[in-house]
C-alpha cells in the first residue's frame, strides 16, 4: 500500500460520512430514521438488500471456498437456488400484512397476533443472533484487511466500526440504503477488475477452465442428500433448507424487512424483492467465477502460493490484490472490501437499533418527542457493543462464512414458525408458540453441539418443523385466545384478490428457478 492507495481509501470513507450528513438533514422523526419516511425507491431498497448480504466475507470466503477448500468448487452455486421460491412466499404471505400494519419493527406483528411476550422473545432472539453474527463478520473482515493493509487488527476493526457508526447514526436508514447502493457498485466493480487481471495472468478463459479440477466442476450431485459430513455440500439441504432460511431472512429478519417497509408502496416492496430474486444468482456466480480464476493463478504463481497459508484460504483474494493489482486500482479493491464490511454492519446497526427502540424502549418512554435522539444513541450503543465483541470473538467454526451461516440457521426456522403459524392459523396461542420457539432453537443447538454430521442448512427446516409441531401440540392443551385476531390472520379471499396481478410474475420466478437448476445440472 502506498500513499495514492491510502488517499483513495480516505476519500472514499470521507465520502460515506459526507453523504450521511447530507441525507440526515431531512430527518424529523424516528420513522424517518428507521424507515426513511416510507418513500425510498424500489431499486435502491433492492440493491441495499443485496448489499447487506454480500459482505466482505462473501468477497473473501466464497472464492476461497471455490478454489481451495476441500470439498469446495462450484457447489456453492447451490446456495442461491432457493431464493426465487422463498421470494414468492414472502411476497404472498408476509409483505401484505407488514405493509398494511405500517410496522417499524416487524416483531410488533407478533404482539398484535399473540401478546407482548412473543414479541419480546423473538425480538430478543433476533438481537442476540444478529449481534453475534455481525461481530463475527467484523472480526473476519478486520483480520484479513489488517494483513493486506499492513496495519494492526485493532485499527482495522476501529476504522470499520467508527466510520459505519458515524454515517449510520447521522443518516439513518436513508444513508444506509444509498451508501449500500454505492458500496454495491464498488463491490461488483472490484470483482470484475480482479477477474480481468487474474485471467490475463493465466492466458484466457480456456486456460482458466483447463486448470480447474474436474472434481470441483460438479455444481449439483443429487446423490448427496441428507448427509453432511464435514466436507460435503448436500444439494437437498441447500434446496429445502434454503427455502426456509431465505423465507425467514427476507420475511422475518428485521434487517431485511425494515428495508422492505421503507419503500413507497407495497408494489415497490415487491419490486425490490423481485430484484433480489433475479439478481442474487448472477451476483453469486461472479464470486464463483472469481474463485475459478483465482485457482488458476494460484497454481501458476509460486509467489501467491507462498503468501496464502494452507490453513488460511481466505487470504487468497486479498493477497492477489495486494501483489498483482496496480496501485490505485488496488485501493479501489480494498475500498470495495471495506464497503462490503460496512454495508453489512450498517444494516445490522440500524435494524438492531430499530428492534431495541420499538420493542423495548418506546413502550416505556413517556416523552415520545425524544424517540429520534434515543434511536441515534441506541445505534451508537450497538456500534460500540459489536465493535467490542469483534475484538474478542475469535473463530467459532472451521470457516468464517460457515460460522455466520450456522448462527443464522440455528434461529431462522423457529422465528419463521412464529410468523407462519400466526398468519395461517387461529388456533395457536402465545404460550404454545413460545414453547415451540424455545424447543425449535433448543433442537438446533443440540444438532450443532452433538450431531455435526447433520449439515447446518437442514437446521432451518428442522427448527421450523419442531417449533410448529410443539406449538400445535401445546395449543391443544391451552385455552383459546380471547382477543380478536381476525385482522392478523390470512383469509383466502383476501389472498386471491391481492395477488391476482402478480401471478404471472410468480410463474416467471418459478421458471427462473427451473432454468437455474438445469444450468447447474449441466455443468
Amino acid at each position: 500500500m502506498n500513499a495514492l492507495d491510502w488517499v483513495i481509501i480516505v476519500i472514499y470513507l470521507s465520502g460515506m460520512i459526507g453523504l450521511s450528513v447530507y441525507l440526515g438533514k431531512s430527518q424529523s422523526s424516528e420513522e424517518d430514521y428507521f424507515v426513511g419516511g416510507r418513500k425510498l425507491s424500489w431499486w435502491s431498497v433492492g440493491m441495499s438488500t443485496m448489499a447487506t448480504q454480500t459482505s466482505a466475507i462473501s468477497f473473501i470466503s466464497i472464492p476461497a471456498f471455490v478454489a481451495l477448500k476441500e470439498g469446495g468448487g462450484l457447489t456453492w452455486l447451490q446456495y442461491e437456488l432457493a431464493v426465487p421460491l422463498a421470494i414468492i412466499l414472502v411476497m404472498v404471505f408476509l409483505i401484505p400484512f407488514f405493509r398494511k400494519l405500517k410496522l417499524v419493527s416487524v416483531y410488533e406483528y407478533l404482539e398484535w397476533r399473540y401478546d407482548p411476550s412473543v414479541r419480546y422473545l423473538v425480538s430478543l432472539v433476533f438481537l442476540v443472533s444478529r449481534g453475534l453474527s455481525t461481530g463475527v463478520g467484523v472480526y473476519a473482515s478486520g483480520i484479513v484487511l489488517a494483513v493486506c493493509l499492513g496495519i494492526p487488527l485493532w485499527l482495522t476493526i476501529v476504522i470499520i466500526g467508527v466510520v459505519t457508526v458515524i454515517y449510520d447514526t447521522i443518516g439513518g436508514i436513508t444513508a444506509v440504503v444509498y451508501s449500500d447502493v454505492i458500496q454495491m457498485v464498488i463491490l461488483v466493480g472490484g470483482i470484475i477488475i480482479c477477474i480481468i487481471y487474474a485471467e490475463e495472468m493465466v492466458g484466457g478463459p480456456a486456460d482458466v477452465w483447463a486448470a480447474f479440477p474436474e472434481v470441483r466442476r460438479i455444481a449439483i450431485d443429487p446423490a448427496i442428500g441428507l448427509g453432511g459430513s464435514g466436507d460435503s455440500v448436500p444439494f437437498w439441504a441447500f434446496l429445502i433448507g434454503g427455502i426456509f432460511l431465505y423465507t425467514s431472512y427476507y420475511g422475518t429478519d428485521q434487517s431485511q424487512v425494515q428495508r422492505e417497509l421503507s419503500a413507497a408502496t407495497t408494489a415497490d416492496t415487491k419490486k425490490s424483492l423481485l430484484l433480489n430474486g433475479f439478481a442474487r444468482f448472477p451476483l453469486t456466480a461472479l464470486y464463483v467465477i472469481l474463485g475459478v480464476v483465482m485457482l488458476a493463478v494460484y497454481q501458476n504463481s509460486p509467489e501467491l502460493r507462498s503468501q496464502v497459508p494452507y490453513d488460511k484460504p481466505d487470504y487468497l483474494v486479498p493477497q492477489f490484490v495486494l501483489f498483482h493489482i496496480p496501485q490505485g486500482l488496488r485501493a479501489l479493491i480494498f475500498a470495495s472490501l471495506l464497503s462490503a464490511a460496512m454495508s453489512s454492519l450498517d444494516s445490522a446497526l440500524n435494524s438492531l437499533s430499530a428492534a431495541t427502540v420499538h420493542d423495548f424502549i418506546a413502550p416505556q418512554l413517556k416523552d415520545k418527542n425524544r424517540l429520534l435522539l434515543v434511536s441515534k444513541l441506541t445505534t451508537v450503543g450497538w456500534g460500540v457493543l459489536i465493535t467490542g465483541f469483534a475484538f474478542v470473538v475469535g473463530d467459532i467454526s472451521g470457516t468464517v462464512i460457515e460460522s455466520i451461516n450456522k448462527i443464522g440457521s440455528a434461529f431462522a426456522g423457529p422465528i419463521l414458525a412464529a410468523f407462519a403459524v400466526g398468519v395461517l392459523s387461529k388456533n395457536v396461542t402465545a404460550k404454545s408458540i413460545i414453547a415451540g420457539i424455545l424447543c425449535g432453537v433448543g433442537f438446533n443447538l443440540f444438532l450443532w453441539m452433538s450431531m455435526p454430521g447433520v449439515f447446518w442448512m437442514w437446521w432451518n427446516l428442522f427448527g421450523f418443523l419442531v417449533a410448529v409441531g410443539v406449538s400445535f401440540l401445546a395449543g391443544f392443551a391451552s385455552a383459546p385466545a380471547s382477543k380478536d385476531i381476525s385482522g392478523y390472520v390470512l383469509r383466502g379471499s383476501d389472498l386471491i384478490r391481492a395477488e391476482r396481478r402478480w401471478i404471472s410474475t410468480y410463474i416467471i420466478l418459478v421458471i427462473y428457478f427451473i432454468l437455474m437448476l438445469i444450468f447447474l445440472l449441466m455443468l
